[in-house]
């Protein structure tokens, strides 16, 4: 059995997702936002820095997955502010002795989906199939629950849901 905590790092709502993985496949045990109100950057990164924690305290993740840093000329501001959560994010996991794993957003989408180009709806819909989920997860959420996934099957374990799925014709 392995733990993956998935995180897709952001400015006001760092996504999170904790996935157990095993032989039979993989199981939600945790997912949400760590939101960050502050006003200010150090502030902000120090709200994401203690939700992270505290992620880690609850579910005692074997590794952490962080969705890899990709650039956009035209936002490079942006790109440097992701920069400083995903490094409050790699010190608070090296502060809970875990190792870091980076995945490039076009391979997750690959993994999950087919096509390393899927929208934002496809990977949303694939994680809410794939684990068994009855309502679509945020956004933000999907994509850190796609890092664990990603990172669980190249692990070896399956891309399914290990929680029984009722039959059809037979009661819930």
């Amino acid at each position: 059995m392995v733990i993956a905590l998935g995180i897709d790092p952001g400015l006001r709502a760092t996504g999170y997702s904790v996935i157990q993985g095993d032989r039979t496949g993989c199981r939600l045990r945790g997912l949400g936002l760590v939101r960050a109100s502050a006003d200010d950057l150090l502030p902000r990164l120090e709200e994401i820095h203690r939700g992270v924690l505290d992620i880690i305290g609850e579910f005692e993740p074997d590794l952490v997955v962080v969705e890899d840093l990709f650039t956009h000329p035209t936002f490079p501001r942006t790109a440097l502010l992701l920069a400083h959560v995903r490094g409050v994010i790699y010190l608070t996991a090296a502060q809970a002795a875990l190792s870091v794993e980076a995945l490039a957003p076009a391979a997750v989408k690959r993994a999950l989906t087919g096509s390393g180009r899927a929208s934002k709806a496809q990977v949303q819909a694939m994680v809410a199939l794939l684990l068994s989920l009855k309502t679509l997860p945020d956004s933000h959420a999907a994509d850190a629950s796609a890092l664990a996934m990603t990172a669980l099957s190249r692990r070896g374990i399956p891309l399914k849901s290990s929680v029984a799925r009722p039959v059809a014709g037979t009661p819930a």
